[in-house]
């Protein structure tokens, strides 16, 4: 079989998401390379047209054409929910990835960055080798001459994963932080789980770990423990789970996010907890997606679909059991909106909700918090002029807020916006929303 109809195959499958876009423009607002560019091929729409040119065979996936516009996207989803006809863009553009890397190949460094990730050996040494090299990072990323600018960002993203050490000290001068009026956080659960606050509720979880969570941000991994403890969770340990496969998936590398997927079912289904723990927006969206994935194997579709139904982000179930009031905290926080949090998932008040069971605490509105910020996995990398374009108008929005510390629970957010800090000579730390929240339950036990 050719590399021109693998390509065509992978998408012609698909025809019937295809068909579903009826090319209104609603979605040309929402998105950030059209807004940036203009160009009708790095619109929503302009992809799909392309990707049915494919599918129909009027088209080759290996074009320039093709490869050049797809390859562009962000992946950020913000046109799903804008959509009157309800396209899957996502799925289409993961679809339309592999139809390309089908024709072309994916690119060494991707290749490179999926073998890391998707084995746990390697992983964790890049993890281990990140941790030694961030204290240094920042002056390097400073140091470093502008031709060199991959390097330079890569750095910076590193330096933006240190943790902030005033935490457990801060807290801002009562003139700047007044204590906000903010409801009873105890009001969004069902009366019975209010006896439960501080209390055993004795429901079982497991909590995905992550490989740039974990080999980055141990941190907010424990801050997590402890958020859930404090809500009466039981954490079991799943020592099997492996990487959760976004990565693969954004790429067009199926077959592996596929392999992934069937080990991260595998490993959770035999630990036997009631929910799955996802603390990263991206790896809560394609643990959601398991089903889907997995729809067309026989073995594992069933499977599949019982532990998706297990997957929550972890605000999303502390909204569900009631969030424990805390104690106070004086800080101005500013909110950034991951793009697979609010627009993959739906999920676009569970964190600030959560966040106002701590007393003392400002929440500073972000203009346009839930536009992507750039990172988008590896796009802030592969495409530095137009993901630095995007980030500068995040980080430009982020400072005029005033706020102490901005929070995304996200951790490729947090390297993107903590990468543009670190490169504009901003001190402001970003902070996973789970840190302030373990930090006022920490402060409500001393």
């Amino acid at each position: 079989m050719t590399e021109r109809k693998r390509g065509a195959d992978i998408l012609s499958a698909e025809m019937d998401g295809l068909l579903a876009c009826v090319h209104c423009g609603f979605c040309l607002d929402a998105c950030p390379t059209y807004t940036r560019l203009g160009h009708e091929a790095d619109s929503p729409r302009g992809r799909l047209h392309l990707m049915r040119a494919v599918a129909e065979d009027r088209l080759d996936a290996a074009s320039p054409a093709f490869g050049t516009h797809i390859d562009r996207c962000l992946g950020c989803r913000a046109c799903e929910p804008v959509c009157p006809s309800g396209v899957q863009y996502g799925w289409l553009l993961e679809r339309a990835r592999a139809a390309s890397a089908a024709a072309t190949g994916i690119r060494r460094s991707t290749r490179l960055l999926l073998r890391v990730f998707g084995s746990p050996v390697l992983a964790r040494l890049a993890g281990l080798g990140g941790r030694l090299a961030r204290p240094v990072a920042g002056l390097l990323a400073r140091w470093l001459p502008a031709r060199l600018g991959s390097a330079r960002f890569a750095l910076a993203m590193l330096a933006g994963t240190r943790p902030w050490r005033r935490l457990r000290h801060a807290t801002a001068a009562p003139e700047r932080a007044p204590e906000p009026d903010h409801f009873d956080a105890r009001a969004l659960a069902p009366p019975e789980t209010h006896a439960a606050q501080g209390a055993a509720t004795g429901l079982r979880v497991g909590l995905l770990t992550g490989c740039v969570q974990e080999g980055l941000y141990a941190r907010v991994n424990r801050a997590t423990e402890a958020v859930l403890r404090a809500h009466g969770c039981e954490i079991v340990s799943v020592p099997a789970q492996r990487c959760c496969g976004a990565l693969h998936a954004h790429a067009g590398e199926l077959a592996g996010a596929r392999a992934l997927a069937r080990a991260n079912v595998a490993a959770f289904e035999a630990a036997g907890v009631e929910r799955i723990v996802v603390n990263a927006a991206g790896c809560g969206a394609v643990m959601k997606e398991y089903a889907e994935q997995l729809a067309h194997d026989p073995a594992w579709a069933a499977r599949a679909e019982r532990v998706t139904g297990r997957v929550r982000d972890l605000f999303e179930l502390l909204v569900e059991l009631g969030p424990r009031v805390g104690a106070p905290l004086h800080l101005r926080y500013t909110y950034d909106a991951p793009c697979h949090l609010h627009h993959a998932q739906g999920i676009t008040r569970a964190p600030l909700d959560v966040l106002s069971a701590v007393p003392g605490l400002e929440h500073i509105p972000l203009a346009r918090a839930e536009e992507c910020c750039g990172g988008a996995g590896t796009y802030g990398l592969l495409h530095p002029e137009l993901g630095g374009r995007i980030l500068r108008d995040k980080v430009a929005a982020v400072v005029a807020t005033g706020a102490d510390v901005v929070v995304t629970p996200n951790p490729g957010c947090m390297m993107q916006i903590g990468a543009g800090l670190v490169l504009h000579g901003h001190a402001m730390p970003v902070l996973h929303p789970v840190e302030l929240l373990a930090e006022s339950y920490r402060r409500l036990e001393e």
